[in-house]
């Protein structure tokens, strides 16, 4: 029986969906955060469950052979990444069998092997930045991200996962609040200005673009703040301010502000050019993107001559890929300022055979199937819930010949694969993409086909 607050020595032989490593301490599967296959630690148990166990490492006894120098300082402390300790190819390793397993013990398939694509590069990839603001027990401006299962925020002033310009900016608005007394938003007190910094940048394009986030819809020293970040970001293209007054965890509001330049970022995408709002969808490692549509693309098995459907379709690049390709191209979403985007996105690539409209999924299928709508193949790209049930059953009804299924979480998409095994669908291919190094994150792409009776 394994004891709390009692410390046993143990290999860890694996990982689990959530990145912590796994060890059996008296046939019990002890989980334990920032370890490797291979390590031998002398763990302390700090959580005992009727089938499981948690610890922590209270040394290691015997370094795996993956184990490598984190390359960031705060490694083990922000939620962020839970893999700076491995090699990058354990790391790869362990993604791919998290796909493998998903498919084969909620979604039912014999066996399948998913081969995965590493990303050229695990510093510096992202394209989207959320910083939330707060303040240190020392009274001072902090930019980070939340310790995991915490709304502490952990400083961080240089993220190796993060654009150059996303750090940079971060440090304008912590030095621009503290010297004019600009205070973070306080939930609980329901006081405060400031609450979160959002940057994204352009890869291509090599277009930034500042986005504050704010309980209110004018900013103290606006000018001073506008005049510090172009000069430490000569990339810089627009500053925008959010306006979110909402008690919730959600980050963005409703509203939002052009405060200098453009109100949008730009960036190019599969040959196209697409401008993003704040609020629109879109992939944050733009070099894996551009490789996982180019799969899904190649699923989708177009010649020219189908209609395809994408629900889910952000501000259309998943759309517009495949409108290069099809007949005619649909895209669905809910969100409206991304719709808009879709639209103008279509428009300035000057693809005529795309249209776009603004619905719930589950109900744009179901519409469609009504209206005696029949795509030969429908796209998606849920959020990491995965497909709601109504949505699922809609596709099913509307009957494609192939469902390219794109997906941020193994588990959900394994559940959604064996929802359409029963309706008649056979998963026909996989495919892993590393979207997000040094998280334990991991993009799949798969191919259904419907069954002929």
């Amino acid at each position: 029986m394994v004891e709390k607050n009692k410390v046993y020595r143990a290999a860890v032989t694996g990982y689990t969906a959530e990145g912590m490593g796994v060890a059996r301490i008296h046939e019990m599967a002890v989980f334990i955060p920032g370890t490797a296959a291979g390590d031998q630690c002398d763990i302390r148990i700090t959580k005992v469950a009727s089938r499981m166990a948690y610890g922590r490492v209270e040394r290691i006894v015997v370094p795996s052979k993956h184990r490598i120098p984190p390359e960031c300082p705060l490694a083990g402390k922000c939620g962020g990444c839970c893999w700076q300790h491995l090699s990058y190819e354990e790391e790869l390793r362990a993604k791919r069998r998290k796909v493998e397993d998903a498919l084969r013990r909620l979604g039912g398939i014999d066996a399948p092997s998913v081969p995965i694509e590493g990303a050229p590069s695990v510093v510096h990839y992202r394209n989207k930045a959320q910083f939330p603001v707060g303040l240190s027990k020392a009274g001072e401006i902090v930019t980070g991200f939340y310790r995991t299962r915490s709304h502490d925020i952990i400083p961080v002033e240089n993220c190796p996962i993060q654009s150059d310009a996303a750090n940079r900016l971060a440090g304008v608005v912590r030095e621009w609040m503290q010297e004019h007394g600009v205070l973070p938003y306080d939930a609980a007190e329901k006081k405060g200005v400031v609450r979160h910094v959002y940057v994204r940048t352009g890869e291509a394009s090599g277009e930034a673009h500042l986005c504050i986030v704010a309980a209110r819809s004018k900013l103290p020293a606006q000018e001073d703040l506008l005049r510090r970040a172009r000069e430490a970001c000569p990339s810089l293209t627009g500053v925008v301010l959010n306006v979110n007054k909402r008690a919730d965890n959600v980050i963005l509001g409703d509203r939002t502000l052009t405060l200098w330049g453009e109100p949008e970022l730009e960036d190019r995408l599969c040959g196209n050019v697409f401008r993003l709002s704040p609020h629109a969808f879109y992939q944050v490692n733009h070099a894996q993107t551009e490789r996982l549509y180019a799969c899904a693309a190649a699923y989708a098995g177009l010649t020219g001559a189908e209609t395809v459907l994408d629900l889910y379709c952000g501000a259309g690049t998943i759309t517009l890929a495949l409108a290069a390709q099809a007949k005619r191209a649909i895209g669905v979403e809910i969100v409206p300022e991304a719709v808009e985007n879709a639209k103008q996105n279509a428009a300035r690539n000057g693809i005529a055979n795309a249209e776009f409209f603004c619905a719930d999924a589950g109900q744009a299928a179901m519409r469609l199937a009504y209206q005696g709508e029949r795509p030969d193949v429908v796209a998606v790209d849920p959020p990491r819930k995965g497909l709601e049930e109504d949505a699922a059953g809609a596709i099913v009804q509307l009957s494609p010949a192939r469902v390219v299924y794109v997906s941020c979480d193994p588990a959900t998409l394994a559940r959604d694969v064996k929802r359409f095994a029963a309706s008649g669908y056979r998963l026909e291919k996989a495919r892993a993409f590393d979207l997000f190094p040094r998280t334990r994150h991991v993009e799949c792409v798969v191919l259904m086909s419907r069954v002929e009776e």
